[in-house]
């Protein structure tokens, strides 16, 4: 904790100078160490529940529940279809009019 920035920060965002011996440092130091302690518990709490995922989906490897696919090993039927090109015109159209009702609000707006 720089107190030097700390000070700055206030009167920039305040207007109000305080002192380094100022009490609201030692209560910025209070803060600092309540919210430390608040994050190691939580990383604590997310490895725990990191550890135990990682135990379940290995037990659903071992069971056959699931496989252990690369994502390019996809099956062809679960690949969505590739667009085809009145879809594809279709789009740029509503794009293209979308754009230009825009632009034809903004000019009658004004």
């Amino acid at each position: 904790m720089d107190q030097q920035k700390l000070r700055t920060l206030v009167f920039e965002k305040t207007g109000v100078r305080i002192d380094i011996d100022d009490p609201v440092f030692a209560v910025v130091a209070l803060n600092e160490a309540v919210l430390a302690e608040a994050v190691e518990r939580h990383v604590a709490l997310l490895d725990a529940a990191t550890r135990e995922l990682a135990v379940q989906a290995q037990g659903l490897r071992e069971s056959g529940a699931i496989c252990r696919c690369t994502p390019g090993a996809a099956s062809d039927a679960a690949r969505p279809a590739a667009p085809d090109r009145r879809s594809i015109a279709l789009a740029l159209g509503a794009a293209v009019l979308g754009a230009l009702l825009v632009l034809l609000g903004q000019v009658l707006l004004k």
